[in-house]
């Protein structure tokens, strides 16, 4: 079962009725963000975009669905976006339908979190994109 099927199943977001078909994941990538308050800035963010997003947190980890017309936008399928606090940091990973919905989501993650942990920004993002079946994905 695809990723974001799974989280739209979890989150509660399985259409009704008549199966839709996903869209597989198709570009990713991660990142661990050197942070002295992982879990402050993962909850605020998670906070943050659950007035008009659909978002599931704890203190630990966090997940939020960016829909594919999101802000007029016309992406093949949803994004999501995972936060996971570490000992070093929060770790982020992004899974999108489309380098360009990848890329808009890597800035808006990174413009929140430098607002919400103004006193540390900037914070460093090293994005890391997967390699998939021995070829890198097409985010690279």
């Amino acid at each position: 079962m695809p990723r974001l099927e799974m989280l739209r199943r979890r989150l509660g977001l399985a259409p009704q009725g008549k199966e839709q078909s996903m869209t597989i994941t198709t570009s990713s990538a991660t990142a661990l963000v050197p942070t002295e308050s992982p879990s402050k800035y993962l909850q605020q963010l998670c906070k943050h975009w659950a007035h008009n997003l659909q978002v599931e947190f704890t203190p630990e980890n966090g997940t939020v669905i960016f829909p594919r017309d999101a802000r007029g936008a016309n992406h093949p399928g949803d994004a999501v976006a995972t936060f996971n606090v570490a000992e070093t940091g929060l770790e982020v990973r992004i899974d999108a339908s489309s380098e360009g919905q990848l890329e808009g989501l890597k800035g808006a993650v990174a413009r929140h979190l430098d607002r919400f942990a103004f006193r540390e920004a900037p914070l460093a993002f090293d994005w890391h994109h997967p390699v998939h079946n021995g070829a890198r994905s097409p985010a690279g």
